[in-house]
C-alpha cells in the first residue's frame, strides 16, 4: 500500500480525580525517578535501569520479570513518548488506543494497484473501507488501568519512562493477585501474570508471549536504548517457570486445526472465503497445488494500514483481496487465512502472487513514530523461518521482500504499485531475528555492497506523513537516499518508470535503497559510494567511520557483448509457444527500463518463464504453463526485476 496521510495516533486519556493527599504521595514516591536527580542518583545513562529497580521494589515484582516483559514489548525503548501502531506507550507498551482505531485508508484499496495483478482478468479495484470497530478491546486499554492502579496521570504514563515502568509493574502485580498467586520474589512464579500482561484473550497467544519473555530471562539481554540508556537483565539459564498457572487464567482456546505455523508461535485459522458471487466473479483467492504445481519462492512483507479487528473482517470479504497470514502488534498473535498451497491476491503482480506467501503486519507506513513491538517482530521472524525451511526459500532480501520491492508487472502498472512496509520497518533487526544478519562477506574489492545503515541513527528526511510536503517526524529508518553525484547538492536519482520528479515523499521510492539489498559497485569518491541502479550510476553517503553499507561479493549480470542495452521485465512469463490450447498466451512485455552495456546488477534466482492460468472459479480450467526461456531475477532498483538469461552473461562481482 501507499502510506495513508493521516493524523498520528493520539490518546485522549482522561485524568483520574484523586484526593490531593494521594496525588502528592504518588508524586513524592516517584520524585527520584521523574524529577531532578539527587546527589547520590545513578549516572543519567543508568536512570532507566534504576527505574526498573525502584518499580520492582515498590510493587513487589521481580526486577528480572519486569525487565523481560519490557524487552519483549519495546526492547526498553521509550520512543520519545510516541505511540506504537496500536497506541502503546513507553518501555512497557502501555496501551491507550482510543484514537488508534480511527478511520484510515485500508491496505489494497488505495491507489491504482490491482492486488491480483493478472492482466488476463479484469482488475480488482474495490472501493472499500475498513469496517468500524465499536468497542476497543482490553489489550488496547492497559494505560488507563495502570493510571488507576498507580495514581499517576495518563500523561505521565505516556511520556515519562520511569512512570511508564511503574505502571507496568502495577499491572503485573495486579495480574498476579487476580490469579490468586503471592507476590513472590521468584521469577518462576510469575508465568501466569506475564501471560496475562500480553493482553491476549486466548491461551496459545498468552503462552507464546510468556515463553518469549522467559526465553529472554534465560539468555539475558543488554543494550543501549533509543534514549541512550544502558539496560541489562542477567541470564538465568536454569529458570523453569510454573506453566500450570495458565490453566487458571480463563483464556479461550483458538481454532488451530489445519494451521500452517511453527509450534513456537500462536496461530489460529480464520479462513478467507473461496466463493463465487456472480457471473464470472469469485474471490478472494485461487486454489492451487503448491509447491507440487509450482514453487513458492518469495515471502512478501506487508503492513495492514488498519487495526486488527477491521483487517480480519476485510480478509473475510469474498469480493475483496487476501493474504496468507495476519500478525497482531500487541502480542505477535497470528491468524492464517489462506493455505500455502493456494494463491492469495496481495502483491499486485500475478507472477509474484503465484510464487509467494503474503504476511500482513498490523501497522502504518506513514506514521514513523508508530513503532512495531518486539513481540510481533519475533513472531513474524519465527513464522518466516518456518516457511522458508519448509519451502526452500532463501533467507535474503531477494526472496524475503517487502511489498515495496515487488515490481510492476507491466509499464502501465509501475506508478500504482504499493510501497509498504516502508522506510520504518527495521529490516536489520528482522534479519538478525531470522538468524541471517547482514555482515561483510568481502573486502573493498568485492565489487558489491549490502545496504546496512544503523537503524536508530540513520534518519533521512521524509515528507508527506501527516500532509503533503510536510516534513515527517525524525525517526530511525532502513532507507538510504541516492543522488546523481557524490554529494547532497546533486539531484536525486530519477525513476523513469514513474516519470515524475523525485521527491523525499515517504511513498516515493525513486531514489532510495533499503537495508539488506545488494548492488554492484559502480565507483567510489571519498565518503561516497556509487552503485548501478535503474540503469544509472547512483551515489549514497557511506563514510568509513559510520558506514551505511558493508562490502560483499557474488554473481552479477551484464549485457552480452555487442548489446548496447537489454530489456527489463516485471514478470518472468513463458514464450508464446509454451501455452497449450485453451490458455491465452500472455504478453512478454518489457518495462520502460533497460540494462545498459557496462552496468552490473546482483543476481538472484535463475528461473524458467512461468504463468499460472486461473481466471475461473472452476479449478478444472487452471493450468501452470512453464516455458523454455529462462530469466534471472535481479536487484534492479528499489524493486526487483527480471532479465532474459539469453540477453546477459553472468560474472563475478570481483572480476
Amino acid at each position: 500500500m501507499r502510506g495513508s496521510v493521516t493524523a498520528p495516533i493520539r490518546a485522549a486519556g482522561r485524568r483520574r480525580t484523586r484526593a490531593a493527599a494521594v496525588a502528592s504521595a504518588a508524586v513524592a514516591l516517584l520524585f527520584p525517578l521523574l524529577g531532578a536527580a539527587p546527589p547520590d542518583a545513578p549516572h543519567s545513562a543508568d536512570r532507566l535501569q534504576s527505574a526498573f529497580a525502584s518499580a520492582a521494589a515498590e510493587y513487589h515484582v521481580p526486577q528480572s520479570v519486569l525487565l523481560g516483559v519490557s524487552y519483549l514489548q519495546s526492547r526498553w525503548d521509550a520512543h520519545a513518548g510516541a505511540p506504537s501502531v496500536t497506541g502503546g506507550y513507553g518501555p512497557m507498551h502501555l496501551t491507550d488506543a482510543r484514537t488508534a482505531l480511527a478511520e484510515t485508508t485500508p491496505h489494497h484499496s488505495e491507489g491504482s494497484e490491482d492486488a491480483r495483478g493478472d492482466s488476463a482478468r479484469p482488475p480488482l479495484l474495490p472501493d472499500a473501507k475498513l469496517p468500524s470497530t465499536s468497542e476497543i478491546p482490553a489489550r488496547l486499554r492497559t494505560l488507563p488501568r495502570a493510571a488507576e492502579l498507580t495514581g499517576l496521570s495518563p500523561q505521565a504514563l505516556r511520556t515519562d519512562a520511569a512512570a511508564n515502568v511503574a505502571g507496568g509493574a502495577a499491572l503485573l502485580a495486579a495480574a498476579q493477585k487476580d490469579l490468586g498467586e503471592p507476590l513472590s520474589s521468584d521469577p518462576a512464579a510469575w508465568y501466569g501474570a506475564v501471560a496475562r500482561f500480553s493482553g491476549a484473550d486466548d491461551r496459545a497467544t498468552a503462552t507464546a508471549y510468556a515463553n518469549d519473555v522467559f526465553d529472554v530471562l534465560r539468555t539475558g539481554q543488554e543494550r543501549r536504548t533509543d534514549a541512550g540508556q544502558r539496560v541489562a537483565v542477567a541470564a538465568l539459564p536454569g529458570l523453569s517457570p510454573d506453566t500450570a498457572q495458565l490453566r487458571r487464567a480463563g483464556l479461550r482456546t483458538t481454532n488451530v486445526p489445519g494451521t500452517e505455523c511453527p509450534a513456537t508461535v500462536s496461530c489460529e485459522w480464520i479462513p478467507a472465503p473461496y466463493e463465487e458471487f456472480g457471473e464470472g466473479d469469485y474471490g478472494n483467492h485461487d486454489l492451487g497445488n503448491r509447491p507440487t504445481s509450482q514453487g513458492i519462492d518469495y515471502i512478501v512483507i506487508h503492513d495492514t494500514e488498519g487495526a486488527w479487528e477491521g483487517v480480519l473482517q476485510m480478509v473475510q470479504d469474498p469480493t475483496y483481496v487476501s493474504w496468507q497470514y495476519s500478525l497482531r502488534s500487541t502480542d505477535g498473535h497470528i491468524a492464517q487465512h489462506v493455505k500455502a498451497k493456494d494463491v492469495a491476491w496481495h502483491a499486485g503482480n500475478w507472477y509474484v502472487n503465484a510464487k509467494s506467501i503474503g504476511l500482513e503486519h498490523e501497522g502504518f507506513l506513514a506514521q514513523p513514530d508508530s513503532w512495531y513491538t518486539e513481540a510481533m517482530y519475533r513472531s513474524s521472524a519465527r513464522l518466516v523461518t518456518y516457511l522458508a525451511a519448509k519451502y526452500g526459500i532463501p533467507l535474503d532480501r531477494q526472496h524475503i521482500i517487502g511489498h515495496d520491492n515487488v515490481p510492476g508487472p507491466t509499464t502501465s502498472t509501475v506508478g500504482g504499485m504499493h510501497t509498504d512496509p516502508g522506510p520504518y520497518w527495521d529490516w536489520r533487526h528482522y534479519f538478525e531475528l531470522l538468524g541471517k544478519p547482514f555482515v561483510p562477506t568481502a573486502g573493498a574489492n568485492g565489487g558489491m555492497v549490502t545496504i546496512r545503515p544503523d537503524y536508530a541513527t540513520n534518519r533521512p528526511e521524509f515528507t508527506g506523513c501527516v500532509s503533503a510536503g510536510r516534513t515527517c517526524a525524525a525517526h530511525g529508518s532502513s532507507a538510504v537516499r541516492l543522488y546523481s553525484g557524490p554529494g547532497t547538492s546533486y539531484p536525486l536519482i530519477k525513476d523513469i518508470g514513474l516519470g515524475s520528479t523525485p521527491t523525499t515523499g515517504v511513498n516515493d521510492l525513486s531514489s532510495r535503497v533499503s537495508t539488506g539489498q545488494q548492488y554492484a559497485v559502480a565507483g567510489r569518491s571519498g565518503d561516497w559510494t556509487a552503485i548501478w541502479y535503474l540503469g544509472q550510476k547512483a551515489w549514497f553517503k557511506n563514510p568509513a567511520k559510520s558506514p551505511t553499507a558493508v562490502n560483499a561479493t557474488g554473481l552479477v549480470v551484464t549485457p552480452k557483448a555487442g548489446a548496447t542495452s537489454i530489456p527489463v521485465y516485471g514478470r518472468a512469463y513463458p514464450e508464446a509457444s509454451a501455452y497449450p490450447s485453451g490458455v491465452p498466451a500472455q504478453a512478454v512485455s518489457p518495462l520502460s527500463y533497460t540494462l545498459p552495456a557496462g552496468q552490473r546488477y546482483v543476481v538472484g534466482d535463475k528461473v524458467p518463464g512461468e504463468y499460472y492460468y486461473a481466471v475461473a472459479f472452476d479449478t478444472s480450467s487452471h493450468r501452470v504453463v512453464v516455458g523454455k526461456d529462462l530469466y534471472y531475477e535481479i536487484q534492479y532498483g528499489h524493486r526487483v526485476a527480471f532479465v532474459r538469461a539469453a540477453d546477459v552473461r553472468v560474472v563475478s562481482s570481483a572480476g
